[in-house]
């Protein structure tokens, strides 16, 4: 059954912004921290952002400043915003939940679940 449930990629032009969602179905923020990645294609698949099981927020380098990610425990659904968006960062965007992560290491290797991804593509 899927854990995961992304919505909210789509197409938009350089400098713009997109918010993505990422809902738990059954899985909750005590037992799991989750994260946002990315791949673009032809390249690896890279971490993007991570709400850990501990309520820190985590980044890669290359989104600080520009990606910001929340959490709505009512909601149970995990948000990236994603502001002045380059056209690098167009990629197929995956959340992904991580049993007791609490750390940027272990939300980039241990991924239990994976959603289905959802595009974003930013044109220059």
């Amino acid at each position: 059954e899927e854990q995961l449930v992304e919505s909210g990629g789509g197409l938009v032009q350089a400098g713009g912004s997109l918010r993505l969602s990422c809902a738990l179905v059954d899985l909750t923020f005590d037992t799991y921290a989750i994260g946002w990645f990315r791949q673009a294609p032809g390249k690896e698949r890279e971490g993007v952002s991570c709400f850990s099981v501990e309520g820190r927020t985590l980044y890669a380098d290359s989104v600080k400043g520009r990606f910001t990610i929340s959490r709505d425990d009512a909601k149970k659904t995990v948000y990236l915003q994603m502001n002045n968006l380059e056209p690098e960062d167009t990629a197929t965007y995956y959340c992904a939940a991580i049993y007791l992560g609490a750390t940027w290491y272990e939300c980039l290797v241990g991924a239990d679940y994976w959603g289905k991804g959802i595009q974003v593509t930013v044109s220059s």
